[in-house]
């Protein structure tokens, strides 16, 4: 994933300082500095909600379910059971951790586990008529 660099807080005090002072319109501060009205805007905005104008961090999506112990447990448990199924993996996991099925594959995906049961019985044949 591609993030833009971030303006610097330099930047950020002199398109505020020019804004501040009344003296130019936002378009001619934007055109002046380089950057848009509406991230002047943004910027703003974020000073008087936060009160501070340093860079957000970005944001990196959902933090896994499964992570620290709760990821040693699953994979503990799928040693011990082999022949689980995701839905019997789930239910094992009542009130620590709350996901779905798809979540709980995703995760054996990603630690490269497979779960598929073995057949039990060899499969049926079919033949032509």
């Amino acid at each position: 994933m591609f993030f833009m660099k971030a303006y610097s807080i330099d930047l950020r005090k002199r398109v505020l300082v020019a804004y501040d002072s009344g003296k130019y319109s936002l378009n001619h501060i934007a055109e002046q500095f380089q950057v848009t009205t509406r991230w002047i805007q943004k910027l703003r905005q974020q000073r008087k909600q936060e009160g501070s104008i340093a860079p957000r961090s970005p944001n990196k999506g959902r933090k896994p379910v499964f992570q620290g112990e709760n990821l040693g447990e699953l994979e503990r448990f799928i040693e011990a059971h082999p022949d689980a199924t995701l839905e019997e993996t789930k239910q094992y996991f009542p009130g620590v951790v709350e996901c779905s099925i798809v979540t709980i594959h995703n995760t054996l995906k990603r630690l490269d586990i497979h779960y598929k049961k073995k057949r039990c019985m060899p499969a049926s044949k079919t033949e032509r008529m």
